[in-house]
């Protein structure tokens, strides 16, 4: 298969022109997006929260005019829709925390491109009020398909949710905050949510999507892993009320559901 990288070029949205970085594999030669005049376009809003930042949109477009030839493990070939992967940066609407892209479904060209699905989310901007050295780590993800493709990115254990029409996703999220030492130490701030990085939604029909996150900043889970690798070694996890876990098993988002809205009771 062919790799090739196109350079930027400007896209005009409405009022506004989204920068985007085109990277296409599998067809032979370069092709670029073109959507006609006037055509249909997916609004994807965020929300962002404090603290927060917009991450940029990777958006894959896939072709059936504009196939690739893949090998099977029997050496036999077959093909599949070709596939035209971009960049897109959502752009601030106004001073208010709302981010935006509009994104072409009919990408044009000759390849005639169709929106395929859509990554984005939000990540930590500024991890230094949890401490030194203190990077932002994965997390806070969205994925929306819009076609019966599964995305580049796919996780065997999150399930995907089928949506009719408009979708309007909104999450609670809290931070975590985990030091590694086995591998090398690290220190990585993340979302940490209902899902793994990324909640799955396929949404054929949808114009709008909004995904709103809801960031409870005071509501801090803390993780520390082991130094050494041996068996009865796990990661503690320190909930926001001070409890402490060290099972093996993964943190609970549920716990840290029932500590907030308890906490929030008492108030």
């Amino acid at each position: 298969m062919e790799h090739a990288s196109v350079h930027m070029q400007r896209v005009t949205q409405t009022s506004a022109a989204l920068l985007l970085l085109l990277n296409l594999s599998g067809c032979a030669q370069n092709q670029t997006l073109a959507p006609p005049p006037g055509g249909e376009q997916v609004s994807i809003v965020v929300k962002v929260p404090q603290n927060l930042a917009a991450e940029p949109m990777q958006v894959m477009y896939r072709s059936e005019k504009c196939p690739i030839k893949r090998s099977g493990p029997d050496w036999t070939t077959y093909e599949e829709d070709g596939y035209l992967s971009t960049m897109v940066q959502p752009q601030q609407q106004g001073q208010s925390d709302l981010y935006e892209a509009k994104l072409p479904i009919n990408g044009g060209s000759r390849c005639q491109w169709q929106l395929s699905n859509v990554t984005f989310g939000v990540t930590y901007a500024n991890t230094t009020h949890f401490g030194e050295n203190v990077k932002a780590g994965p997390g806070g993800g969205v994925i929306v398909m819009f076609d019966q493709h599964l995305p580049q990115q796919r996780s065997a254990f999150q399930p995907t949710i089928e949506v009719s029409g408009d979708l309007l996703i909104r999450k609670d999220y809290y931070p975590r905050v985990s030091e590694h030492f086995l591998g090398g130490h690290e220190k990585l701030a993340r979302l940490f949510g209902e899902g793994e990085i990324y909640l799955y939604y396929r949404a054929k029909n949808a114009r709008q999507v909004v995904f709103e996150p809801v960031l409870h900043a005071n509501y801090v889970l803390y993780s520390v892993g082991p130094k050494v690798k041996k068996e009865g070694n796990y990661t503690r996890y320190t909930y926001p009320d001070g409890s402490v876990v060290a099972d093996g098993r993964d943190p609970s988002f549920k716990k840290l559901q029932s500590i907030r809205l308890t906490a929030e009771k008492v108030r």
